[in-house]
């Protein structure tokens, strides 16, 4: 299944943040051996880098999203996705973006811990620990 991860997720992940730290390493590591087609949108790349210097320092911020271009696809965002994220119903401008971003990745599910800012989604949206369940539902 192609996923498109939000960056809540992956700071989860990055800065240990409790208690979603647990399920946001189980994703990491199925995208990591393969069970999830993993994608980040690449407006995530330069919010973690900028978010990641201020947090843990340069060193980290240039670490890290290097570690996830070698597990995840990118969802790029172009003109299309910009304007399609305009013309969304979301409250949201960024949640739009990734939105666009992830359809037209062709992404099958969107994961966040926000979802309800995604409620207008046209992709199924997932918390982390139902992206989990899901995984290993399929795999029964």
């Amino acid at each position: 299944m192609r996923v498109l991860f939000d960056t809540n997720v992956l700071l989860d992940h990055l800065l240990d943040r409790e208690p979603f730290v647990d399920a946001a390493e189980r994703l990491l590591s199925l995208v990591d051996s393969g069970r999830i087609d993993g994608v980040i949108c690449s407006t995530t790349a330069t919010t973690i880098h900028y978010l990641v210097v201020k947090a843990v320092g340069v060193s980290a911020a240039t670490e890290y999203p290097r570690k996830l271009l070698a597990i995840f696809d990118v969802a790029c965002v172009d003109r299309e996705t910009l304007l399609g994220a305009i013309e969304a119903d979301f409250s949201d401008f960024e949640d739009a973006v990734l939105h666009e971003a992830a359809c037209s990745s062709g992404a099958a599910a969107i994961v966040t811990r926000n979802g309800k800012d995604f409620a207008k989604s046209r992709l199924p949206v997932f918390d982390p620990v139902e992206m989990l369940a899901a995984v290993f539902a399929d795999s029964e």
